[in-house]
């Protein structure tokens, strides 16, 4: 099974977007996370224009809605020819059924998709107090991935700390793709406060590691977002998470 780096592109706009790629001209072509803030910003196209580029795109838009809906949203993102969607595992198996049904062209092929498990901010005690889910999160997390299966997806998004026991309840092929990622120096305990890895910027991540641990403990795909677009050479942390993760 390939394993791979996604850098999170959470820029802006395109202009900011094309800037952080063009350092990246002549060399491997990174595998490219576009979340809500760039897709809103600039629809469909910049999907399509990174896809001409040469990027495998993860298009993170997390659909959460009553199934028909998301099916129907799901036939619309099919043809942006991306290599992986996701949607929200809280919105049950049927909705994820739905989504698998949209997705699915009428060759039978698809990107993979996938399912949130529970964002790497939401600690569990702000889960069971605000959100009044009164199971422990790994618990749930487990739960939300064995229904994700049971729904026919590829794998779920979790924290790279949960990466072994979405593994053990779901298989070894069950993909588990994970955010929070921080290298060794800036990475943090779970449940520390009052600590940035970003200076001016708030890290909101609570469920952490580093691109070498969550090799170890399962991930199959890792997304990185700061640690490489606000490094001082993005080049140069992109190439240390790939060497970090995929032990090369």
């Amino acid at each position: 099974m390939a394993k791979d780096v996604i850098i999170a592109c959470d820029f802006a706009g395109r202009q900011q977007t094309l800037d952080f790629l063009d350092a990246f001209e002549g060399r491997r072509k990174p595998f490219l996370k576009i979340g809500m803030e760039l897709y809103y910003a600039e629809g469909p196209d910049i999907v399509r224009e990174l896809k001409r580029r040469g990027h495998p795109i993860f298009l993170d838009l997390k659909l959460h809605d009553i199934p028909n809906t998301v099916k129907k949203a799901m036939r619309v993102l099919s043809s942006l020819d991306v290599d992986m969607c996701n949607v929200h595992a809280a919105g049950t198996v049927e909705m994820m059924r739905a989504a698998l049904e949209g997705l699915t062209r009428e060759d039978g092929s698809r990107p993979l998709l996938i399912a949130v498990t529970q964002l790497t901010s939401t600690s569990e005690e702000r889960m069971q107090r605000e959100l009044l889910i009164g199971a422990g999160i790994d618990e749930t997390i487990v739960k939300y991935a064995q229904n994700a299966k049971e729904a026919g997806l590829d794998g779920v998004v979790c924290s790279p700390l949960e990466a072994a026991m979405v593994k053990d309840a779901c298989g070894p092929d069950f993909l588990a793709i994970t955010p929070g990622i921080r290298f060794a120096e800036s990475a943090r305990d779970s449940g520390a406060s009052g600590k940035t890895c970003f200076p001016g910027v708030q890290d909101d991540q609570v469920r952490i590691t580093t691109p070498a641990r969550a090799r170890q403990i399962g991930s199959d795909y890792i997304v990185v977002g700061r640690p490489v677009t606000a490094a001082p050479d993005p080049v140069a942390a992109y190439g240390r998470c790939l060497k970090e993760f995929l032990n090369q």
